[in-house]
């Protein structure tokens, strides 16, 4: 762990692309001994994990090359508009491979799926930081807008058919990744914003699918038989982290929207908008069956028994994500 945090800060404070890339690696080698918990999946996992990641850094350390060749004879001219060229292009999709934005996404559901909550969590969040910030440095408003476009597009129609937490989980990382890349676009404070809120919301769901020991959707319907608030709790986390309104994870969302249409971005706003929709229609789609359904089947066997310091955690954090857009905009009127 320390050497996960310390890589990602050489990456964040490099001034060369060798350095950021020497980050890089020793994130991924970091990262690997987390990933393994001596079963067949996350063995599995972390094999494609690696396999992946070394591609991506490979197209990384080349395009590093063909970049001071193509400084020394002004060669290889891909696309002259928004100051994008080929090597910029390559170095731009190495990036989105590590982050598992589309359409570079497909290993991401796979690897997401063999991996315990905790780690999903790391590859959800932290692990997304460093890629992020290297992109930001050949931010384009063309190559950007299609990843943004593609990302909620495919995280979106993932997950409409999944019953796997962790893949449904995986499915709404990458409709996020694209919110991620468009408020890239805007400037790095909306992004870091973003990500915080993100990370604070996707922790709390994580926290409680790995306290409960939830995988499937089907546990969610019979878990919470005897306590119906805490049925509400999580599905109101659920909506949250999906961007409904009065929620917190609407507030990000907002912001992005609203500084889209002021640069006349109508296009791509709609599309993010339309898009989220659908993401919110299958959480809706699970929370109307977890409301409306009591599961009686092996209720004998679920324990519901969690450290009561880990349940109030949980109930602090959740209060904050479902009253968020309520107690900040009386705190904005007070002030």
């Amino acid at each position: 762990m320390f050497m996960l945090i310390f890589s990602t800060i050489i990456t964040i404070s490099s001034n060369s692309w060798l350095s950021a890339w020497m980050g890089l690696e020793i994130n991924l080698l970091s990262f690997i001994p987390l990933m393994s918990d001596n079963n067949l999946m996350s063995t599995e996992a972390s094999l494609k994990y690696f396999l992946t990641q070394a591609l991506a850094s490979s197209v990384l350390l080349f395009s590093f090359i063909l970049m001071m060749i193509s400084k020394n004879y002004e060669i290889y001219n891909f696309i002259d508009n928004n100051n994008l060229n080929f090597t910029n292009f390559m170095i731009f999709s190495s990036l989105l491979l590590k982050t598992g934005a589309a359409p570079f996404h497909f290993w991401f559901p796979n690897i997401i799926e063999g991996l315990s909550w905790m780690n999903c969590f790391i590859l959800m969040t932290w692990q997304k930081i460093a890629p992020f910030m290297l992109m930001s440095y050949l931010i384009s408003n063309f190559l950007s807008m299609i990843c943004s476009i593609l990302s909620v597009m495919f995280g979106a129609i993932g997950g409409l058919n999944q019953s796997l937490l962790r893949k449904l989980m995986a499915y709404s990382s990458i409709n996020h990744l694209g919110w991620m890349i468009s408020s890239l676009m805007l400037n790095q404070n909306m992004w870091l914003l973003y990500f915080l809120f993100y990370s604070f919301l996707t922790f709390n769901m994580v926290f409680m699918l790995n306290l409960w020991k939830i995988f499937h959707i089907n546990k969610m319907f019979s878990m919470f038989f005897s306590s119906k608030s805490l049925k509400f709790v999580m599905m109101f986390n659920l909506l949250s982290l999906g961007g409904l309104p009065p929620f917190l994870g609407f507030i990000p969302k907002w912001l992005i929207i609203n500084q889209l249409t002021m640069n006349s971005q109508l296009l791509l706003t709609f599309i993010l908008i339309v898009f989220t929709l659908i993401t919110l229609y299958f959480y809706l789609r699970i929370c109307y069956s977890g409301f409306m359904l009591n599961n009686y089947q092996l209720n004998w066997i679920v324990s519901n028994q969690v450290n009561k310091t880990n349940l109030n955690m949980f109930m602090i954090s959740s209060s904050i994500s479902i009253l968020g857009l309520p107690l900040i905009s009386l705190i904005y009127f007070m002030l």
